[in-house]
């Protein structure tokens, strides 16, 4: 982020922050507590992920002491939230304890405030935990005790006049290293997947308890090879809990995240089936292949061919788009079609005849996208 207003020292911790914090923090606003130098910004909200949604806390420093550390004012829901106090002596609410970095701050070294909300976010974790605990709801305490002993669970207990109490569980599942899977893949890790499950609170244990509600989230990375929102969430039965589901689920989803890395395979053979046709593209994903270019030409009318490919191909068709070569809208920008589906189309074709197909159905739409490049230009 630019450092315009900041000062230095204050900009270098922010910036180590916001590019070395294991999670995707971003900064919502800045602002001046100078009463003289309003333009000095030495104040900000952080927004920070938590248990699949955020948490905003805003950080205080003063820039006529840019040495202090800073303070930090939590939301309005979070009164209770009290890190770093001292409790016996002894533990991280010690205000002296190792791991409090205020209690040896150094305002010189960049890494210190993203050590600082490093500590907190570990603090506002157990600070849940022990709220969900002392929740009085019989199914809630037996919930959490079946999956206790998985790692990376995040909780939340959210309260309000306007609203009824509801506990929201954030559960990573297994681990299935997809980076490894496709060779070549850019990530730095394998996406994570997520089941958001949300309980509103009772007092009473049901035997047969409603199901919660369900919410499958991932990284964005996953999207590039398979659609959460596609999947199909197993049923809940009558009396399960979360121990017993998510087996269950984590199964079924390793079956289809395995197809969608094999499905990698058959969208590169379809790229493959098109060179000869149309030659050598002139982009095409290397990795994921899910995007391909080709030139083709009409005559003396030359023209982009791109081919958008979906995750569940050949079960859902390809998408082409148009791109003139040599007609530019009002704007000086190359004109395109539609997105075009209405080419013949069977997913039990083999990929050399998907190919044939829509290079019959181009030597008529060119004619009909020349028209529509010659029109466009009429019209500006």
């Amino acid at each position: 982020m630019g450092s315009d207003g900041v000062p230095p020292l204050i900009a270098a911790q922010l910036n180590y922050l916001l590019n070395h914090f294991p999670l995707t923090v971003k900064i919502e606003q800045m602002w001046s507590g100078s009463k003289y130098n309003p333009g000095v910004l030495d104040r900000f909200t952080i927004v920070i992920p938590y248990c699949l949604d955020f948490i905003k806390w805003d950080i205080i420093y003063n820039s006529e002491l840019p040495m202090s550390a800073p303070d930090v004012i939590f939301g309005a829901d979070d009164e209770n939230f009290l890190p770093f106090l001292a409790r016996n002596g002894e533990g991280e609410g010690n205000a002296n304890s190792p791991k409090n970095s205020l209690s040896d701050w150094n305002g010189r070294d960049p890494t210190r405030l993203m050590v600082l909300i490093q500590q907190l976010r570990d603090q506002y974790v157990n600070y849940q935990r022990k709220r969900v605990d002392g929740v009085d709801d019989d199914r809630l305490k037996f919930e959490v005790s079946t999956i206790a002993f998985r790692e990376g669970i995040e909780m939340h207990l959210s309260s309000g006049a306007e609203k009824p109490e509801e506990v929201k569980f954030a559960v990573p599942l297994t681990e299935m290293n997809i980076d490894k899977m496709v060779p070549g893949c850019p990530w730095r890790s394998s996406p994570k997947i997520y089941l958001q499950v949300q309980y509103p609170v009772g007092r009473k244990y049901v035997s047969a308890s409603s199901a919660p509600r369900l919410k499958l989230l991932s990284t964005s990375d996953l999207k590039a090879i398979f659609s959460i929102e596609d999947f199909k969430l197993p049923p809940w039965l009558d009396g399960m809990c979360m121990a017993e589901y998510l087996p269950h689920l984590e199964e079924s989803l390793e079956k289809q995240v395995l197809e969608a890395v094999s499905l990698i395979d058959v969208r590169r053979r379809f790229i493959e089936e098109l060179a000869p046709l149309f030659g050598r593209p002139l982009e095409a994903d290397p990795v994921f292949c899910r995007k391909a270019t080709f030139l083709a030409s009409s005559g003396a009318f030359t023209f982009l061919v791109h081919f958008i490919i979906p995750t569940q191909f050949p079960k859902q068709q390809p998408v082409l788009m148009l791109q003139s070569s040599q007609h530019l809208n009002s704007q000086g920008v190359p004109v395109k079609s539609p997105p075009i589906t209405d080419f013949p189309w069977s997913p039990r074709w083999e990929a050399s005849l998907m190919a044939e197909r829509i290079f019959e159905f181009l030597v008529d739409e060119a004619l009909n996208f020349k028209r529509y490049c010659n029109e466009s230009q009429i019209q500006h």
